[in-house]
């Protein structure tokens, strides 16, 4: 082996080996290795048993993700490093024309990202399909198990979404009961069926020889194999060819979005968001920011908690809830409430709202529901004008297609712009019974208390200020402007503001500043 020679070779689905000289693979798992976003919280990082990095590449055994092979070759390309394969990787390319589309009957015709988005798929076997929500993931997936035939497994994150998928094949057309088995709430794991839909719940603990029958796996809402247990699974998928994630939402970091491609492959934008509401496949939306201000003695109290306290106060917060359920029960059509704690926050609003209406319809959905009853409801909100669901993010944040939705209310702040994103897709989809979708953001303003301390500081800087220019004009015969604003102007045009300004460091506190 030449010092500079690399050789790369394929081990199965999951890995590659990269061979070279040491420091070559150094370079390399130097290349491949990150901090871990927020890892100074995570407490082996803070006991000092973890460095708070992700190594992507194992120095000791040489092998990297599969997928990572795109940026692997760009790297050593870079570096004028001479690779050698000793697999083939290249695939044929496919494409989908209009007989093909023809021959699957379906009931509404694919839109041409969604063609192209399942060509590109099928060409590189593996791929990160980024396609906002409401874009029809769900028929994207549906052609690729169709043209394949293989054995397949398709992971989604909740019970929901396994009898979503479900019914979205059923609608197509596709005779599922012949065809798809479903796990879920301790359903039967092993099937002669071609096709599996499950959570990722119930099958991540099955040993290897389990996965080892799919030849291609389908990972819906992919943004959440990052998690060790989806990692496992897909890393046990050592005979899965075909590799296919979908999301509507990366959450913005290198790591996330390395880490996926490593297991699914290159991240690939089929449609924008922007794009959709253009051509009109998506509903308008618009935003209402809504900022809820506490009171000055409860701020001051509060100044010094941590995050966590913080949202303790607000979720326990009787005026702030009350305000969320004289929200919630004032908007016309139907609405979506969603909340992170149930016990804590989600039932005393749901109880609330129950209390304070008639005739309406209203619905609590949270992880205990079960997924007949969660369906049952998705299926009557969309005939009703005017129910509400109480919902917790874990549920509902998440794939969930109800169309009929006029309104979505964040009833709990979240750090997550994934969970924001997600949920803000749930008033996206197209009804013909709505014109556009309503976010009711609702943020809370706890620093009343430093912005007075601010507001009474800058009141005595520009009395200050006034008390100069009066000063300079009565010396100088000058005219004097009327009105506060006017001679703050008059002063920065005769410059005295200068002259306050080197005296600003000598205006006192407001009462009660620090």
């Amino acid at each position: 082996m030449e010092s500079h020679e690399v050789f790369i070779d394929k081990i199965n689905e999951v890995y590659i080996r990269v061979d070279s000289e040491m420091s070559i693979a150094q370079e390399i798992s130097d290349h491949f290795t990150f901090l871990v976003p927020g890892h100074t919280f995570i407490p082996a990082f803070r006991k000092r048993i973890w460095d708070g990095k992700i190594r992507l590449f194992n120095v000791m055994n040489r092998q990297l993700y599969y997928g990572l092979l795109p940026h692997l070759c760009k790297f050593l390309f870079l570096r004028d490093y001479k690779t050698k394969f000793k697999h083939d990787f290249k695939n044929d390319y496919v494409e989908l024309n209009d007989d093909y589309i023809h021959t699957l009957k379906l009931p509404v015709k694919p839109r041409q990202y969604q063609i192209d988005a399942a060509s590109h798929a099928l060409s590189s076997h593996r791929s990160l399909l980024l396609s906002p929500t409401a874009s029809g993931k769900s028929l994207i997936i549906y052609i690729l198990v169709r043209y394949l035939k293989r054995k397949t497994l398709i992971l989604v994150p909740t019970t929901s979404l396994v009898s979503q998928m479900y019914n979205d094949f059923r609608e197509y057309g596709w005779d599922v009961a012949n065809n798809c088995h479903t796990i879920f709430a301790g359903r039967d794991k092993v099937s002669e069926l071609p096709v599996i839909i499950s959570t990722w719940q119930s099958v991540y603990k099955m040993p290897q020889k389990y996965f080892e029958q799919y030849e291609l796996v389908i990972g819906d809402e992919a943004h959440g194999f990052k998690s060790k247990s989806l990692t496992s699974i897909m890393t046990k998928c050592v005979n899965a060819k075909y590799r296919i994630g979908t999301t509507g939402t990366l959450d913005g970091t290198q790591t996330h979005k390395l880490v996926l491609e490593g297991l699914f492959g290159k991240v690939h934008k089929v449609t924008t968001t922007k794009d959709l509401i253009e051509k009109k496949h998506l509903s308008a939306f618009k935003i209402n920011a809504l900022v809820l201000k506490h009171p000055d003695s409860i701020c001051f109290d509060l100044k010094n908690i941590s995050y966590q306290e913080e949202l303790e106060y607000l979720i326990s917060s009787e005026a702030r809830n009350n305000y969320i359920m004289n929200l919630v029960t004032g908007l016309e059509k139907n609405s979506l409430l969603l909340f992170r704690f149930v016990e804590k926050h989600g039932r005393i609003l749901y109880d609330m709202i129950k209390e304070n209406t008639d005739g309406r319809k209203i619905f609590f959905v949270y992880g205990g529901t079960d997924s007949d009853t969660r369906e049952q409801i998705r299926h009557i909100v969309e005939s009703e004008s005017d129910a509400i669901i109480v919902a917790s993010y874990g549920v509902f944040s998440v794939g969930v297609n109800i169309r009929n939705l006029h309104n979505i209310i964040f009833a709990s702040p979240s750090k997550s712009r994934i969970r924001n994103l997600q949920s803000i897709g749930r008033g996206l989809r197209l009804s013909d019974k709505k014109e556009i979708a309503t976010l009711y953001d609702i943020a809370d303003d706890l620093d009343v208390w430093a912005n007075a301390i601010i507001k009474n500081k800058a009141s005595v800087i520009k009395s200050q200020i006034i008390s100069m220019l009066v000063a300079h004009c009565n010396e100088n015969d000058i005219a004097i402007a009327t009105g506060e604003d006017a001679q703050i102007t008059q002063a920065y045009d005769l410059g005295i503001v200068r002259t306050a300004k080197d005296r600003l460091n000598d205006v006192p506190d407001a009462p009660g500043g620090e």
